[in-house]
């Protein structure tokens, strides 16, 4: 986060009465205290020897912050513009028309959880770690437009994505009709979620090595690609809050809301030019979960034609996602045949 990022932050929070200073412990000094501990993955101990504070004042101001930022939730985590093209695929043949009904991508990650006793064996992962099992959404903007915090370790990505979507308190931004998410494997091909196939190569470095001249090889590819934005999305939120990796011991109210908290902080730092271009300097990085190895998106405009001939490759409101998919397999064959 740059300098300048940090004041706009801390007058915002102060400004709309989120954040209110005490005698002793100025907004900044409240707001530097908490990205010191997920952005530094710090203990307590840690606090208190760099601010010079009490444990039990570092512990009151982590949570005041907590809570502030996790209330402005909806502000900036926020659904994705669904009317318009994004530019990431518009100007990109290998996306474009294939994928102009495209909003975004959805998948889940593993964040550590500290969970103690008998308790644990729900949080344990496939890893054998205890983590919390987060449900995200991103645009190809590398931003969140939606997270469900609160899940143990053990469930099933599915089972998250089912409760997300049938649970009208959970807020899920569902797309219009024509709209759709890209979501992996793991996930059933229906509604408004696209999937690749299942037994057929996913991977770039698998097409490399079979040649990808198989239609559905050619469909999991591209989709591969596009989909690879909440990857990285996850890798670079992962990198800026070690506390992701390493949760401390709060109670279990408080860890469920830390992931939230950090996606608000990381969207409001991609809304700043600055820090974005850090981002690119430190390098993208996946999330430990990636699905390929080298699935970067070029932006770069190829010249292809973006008239509306192409509106038939919105989904219908009749059709299925497997009919529709196959559709775009078809085309993606025939547009790479010609």
């Amino acid at each position: 986060m740059t300098r300048d990022c940090f004041v706009r932050l801390s007058s915002i929070m102060e400004q709309t009465g989120r954040l209110t200073p005490s005698r002793a412990v100025s907004v900044e000094e409240q707001l530097m205290i908490f990205l010191f501990v997920v952005g530094h993955g710090a203990s307590n101990r840690d606090a208190q020897e760099t601010w010079q504070r009490s444990g039990s004042t570092i512990s009151k101001y982590f949570g005041i912050v907590l809570e502030a930022i996790f209330n402005i939730s909806g502000e900036y985590i926020r659904p994705p513009d669904m009317n318009n093209v994004h530019h990431i695929i518009r100007y990109n043949n290998r996306f474009f028309p294939y994928f102009q009904g495209c909003v975004g991508a959805i998948d889940g990650t593993h964040v550590s959880a500290c969970v103690g006793g008998a308790r644990a064996d729900k949080f344990r992962g496939r890893k054998g770690d205890t983590t919390w099992n987060v449900l995200a959404a991103c645009d190809f903007d590398l931003k969140f437009t939606y997270m469900l915090s609160g899940w143990e370790g053990s469930a099933h990505d599915a089972r998250v994505l089912e409760h997300a979507i049938s649970e009208p308190q959970n807020g899920f931004p569902f797309p219009p009709p024509g709209k759709y998410y890209l979501v992996d494997s793991g996930y059933a091909n229906r509604g408004c979620f696209l999937a690749p196939y299942r037994g057929t190569n996913y991977h770039l470095r698998d097409r490399r090595r079979l040649g990808g001249d198989r239609k559905k090889e050619q469909f999991n590819y591209r989709h591969a690609s596009l989909r690879n934005a909440i990857e990285r999305t996850f890798g670079i939120w992962k990198r800026r809050f070690p506390i992701l990796r390493s949760m401390h011991q709060f109670p279990l109210d408080k860890q469920a809301i830390i992931p939230v908290a950090c996606t608000v902080l990381h969207n409001f730092i991609r809304m700043d030019p600055a820090s974005v271009a850090q981002d690119h300097v430190s390098g993208d990085e996946d999330d430990d979960d990636a699905s390929s190895e080298d699935d970067s998106v070029d932006t770069d405009p190829d010249g292809v034609d973006v008239g509306e001939s192409s509106s038939h490759l919105n989904i219908s409101q009749d059709m299925d996602m497997g009919a529709f998919r196959d559709y775009v397999t078809n085309c993606i064959h025939e547009g790479s045949s010609g």
